[in-house]
């Protein structure tokens, strides 16, 4: 259950970034954050009422500040990025992020990572690289602030694991209201109308990441951080399936190895995990 939820999150994942780095060519950032914070608030109010979950447990404050400083990294470094390197750049310092969760989880949730799963990351992290031919732009200007995002969405992700007693709700709830306070802050120095379709594909955009971070908060809660981690690389699955039906770019052998060493990686995991468990005594 866990894996499935978190496939689903990283397919929304990749949605999310597709739909932002059409966006962001013609916005700012920070107004990008604002409004799909509203868009994503359209639905997140409704769930709060019927829910009557308690927003404002702070039990674990430390935690939750440092989840939303994280998450608000994470996306303002991914957007940013994008305006002044070629996706699939910035998309290779992200799927660095299977490695950095795993390296954490280790001293940070005292979880135990055996070394298949150490050997499912490091070869999903080659076919991605294999996948993406990152170019010249990689060791751009722009190129720390990637990595920087990177570093920040894995450290989200294992902090989100630590939290996983919490409910789900609040954590994507307060999630999104610092990206809305962090984005709002930056409206006097960078503002452009959009025209009402921008404007509702930038709703669109945090109902889409609102859906993303729900299915991957909650398989964290279900799932050790590093049996997720390696699922992480099936962003690029779903890129280049989005890219063949949506824009009809053919995959290219390398693209083609590439997902083919990804799906393999996972499927090694899920394979060994289902091997692992316990045959139920009759």
């Amino acid at each position: 259950m866990g894996i499935g939820l978190y496939l689903t999150g990283v397919f929304f994942f990749a949605l999310n970034d597709a739909l932002g780095k059409w966006l962001v060519t013609d916005y700012s950032v920070g107004q990008l954050m604002l409004l799909r914070s509203v868009g994503a608030a359209v639905v997140l109010v409704p769930m709060v009422w019927h829910l009557r979950i308690d927003l404002f447990d702070f039990s674990q404050w430390r935690l939750q500040i440092l989840r939303i400083l994280c998450m608000a990294g994470d996306t303002f470094a991914f957007y940013y990025s994008t305006r002044t390197m070629p996706l699939a750049d910035v998309m290779t310092f992200y799927m660095a992020a299977p490695l950095i969760i795993t390296a954490l989880s280790v001293p940070l949730l005292g979880e135990k990572v055996e070394p298949f799963r150490w050997a499912a990351v490091v070869a999903g992290f080659v076919g991605v690289v294999i996948a993406l031919q990152p170019s010249a732009a990689l060791f751009s200007s722009s190129s720390p602030i990637a990595l920087f995002g990177a570093l920040m969405f894995g450290l989200a992700v294992t902090v989100t694991r630590r939290l996983r007693r919490t409910h789900w709700l609040p954590l994507v709830v307060w999630q999104f209201a610092g990206a809305a306070v962090i984005g709002g802050a930056t409206l006097p120095f960078a503002w452009t109308t959009p025209d009402w379709f921008d404007t509702g594909l930038m709703f669109l955009v945090g109902i889409v990441a609102m859906v993303c971070f729900i299915c991957i908060t909650r398989a964290l809660a279900m799932a050790p951080a590093a049996t997720l981690a390696p699922f992480q690389y099936s962003a690029m699955v779903w890129a280049t399936l989005m890219g063949w039906l949506v824009w009809r770019d053919v995959p290219t052998l390398p693209i083609i190895i590439g997902n083919a060493i990804i799906i393999g990686s996972g499927l090694f995991v899920f394979y060994v995990d289902r091997s692992a468990r316990p045959v139920p005594a009759e």
